[in-house]
């Protein structure tokens, strides 16, 4: 089994079209047919059914993808390991974050590691933790910070806690303090509040709604669907409240009030991933280590 094979045998399963996947890898189509043909007979099964405009996977071909899309990501990755110069003058760093983390712990690593290391290309995806994780497992990600505990526990990651942090509750100025009005607020208080809500995969949506069904009411929400900056847009609006991390709602600057939740209040746990089976790049190496320092 050849390497340029498996490149071959997933652009036809990409594009469906043997034509097409030909233009994409840069080879006649001719020779693209003769390569996937002779991967079939070394495998002793077709990867493809094959008729007029409609190209399909066999259970066979399904069974490869995954396995072909990792191998050539995994190739792909040492590559660019073996391709940085000692002194990471060059090179990239794929890093996976939910946008909360984004906004609040990242900007200032970001700062420091890029002006440590002005050659390395930094490359942020921003998702929530189950994504993140699917991601890291096919190789698409060098790094990933999530939320613990993972939405499905993976024994082929390897993952280091960064920080615990606070989650707070925002609101406008403008409208009624929450709760009772005092320096904290308990999550009942809530009960009596509109929520300002995440869209669906954000790990703080599911935290707050599983915190306010734990104290015996389902949330109301006046507004939900929405990314961070949106949420906190419709916070300073007057349109609810919302939980937020202490790092989002310290960064988010004026047109907010922030009030801490009262004891025993609401944590997240930051965890640092990784692949257990294939080392990070140098270069991922390094931002790891200036994350676990901070």
């Amino acid at each position: 089994m050849q390497f340029q094979q498996l490149q071959y045998f997933v652009a036809v399963a990409e594009t469906r079209h043997f034509t097409r996947a030909a233009e994409l890898v840069h080879v006649a189509q001719p020779s693209l047919s003769q390569q996937i043909k002779a991967l079939e007979r070394e495998l002793g099964a077709d990867l493809f059914l094959r008729a007029r405009g409609n190209i399909t996977l066999t259970d066979a071909g399904e069974a490869l993808l995954p396995l072909a899309r990792r191998i050539l990501a995994d190739t792909d990755t040492a590559r660019h390991e073996v391709q940085e110069l000692v002194q990471l003058r060059r090179g990239r760093v794929r890093l996976g974050a939910t946008p909360s983390l984004c906004t609040g712990l990242l900007p200032d690593v970001l700062r420091a590691f890029h002006d440590r290391y002005p050659g390395i290309r930094l490359m942020i995806e921003e998702g929530g933790s189950h994504d993140l994780v699917r991601e890291l497992a096919r190789g698409a990600l060098d790094l990933a910070l999530v939320v613990l505990p993972l939405p499905t526990p993976s024994p082929a990651l390897t993952t280091r806690e960064v920080l615990r942090e606070d989650l707070v509750v925002v609101s406008s100025p403008e409208a009624p303090a929450p709760g009772r009005g005092g320096r904290t607020v308990h999550i009942g208080d809530l009960a009596r509040e509109r929520l300002v809500m995440f869209r669906h995969g954000y790990d703080l949506r599911e935290l707050t709604v599983a915190a306010c069904r734990s104290a015996g009411f389902e949330p109301e929400f006046a507004v939900e669907g929405g990314e961070m900056d949106a949420v906190l847009g419709f916070v300073r609006a007057g349109l609810g409240v919302a939980v937020v991390p202490r790092m989002v709602a310290t960064r988010a600057g004026r047109g907010l009030r922030v009030t801490p939740l009262a004891r025993p209040g609401l944590h997240r746990t930051i965890a640092l991933a990784h692949r257990s089976d294939v080392a990070p790049p140098r270069a991922a190496r390094e931002l790891q280590r200036m994350l676990l320092e901070r």
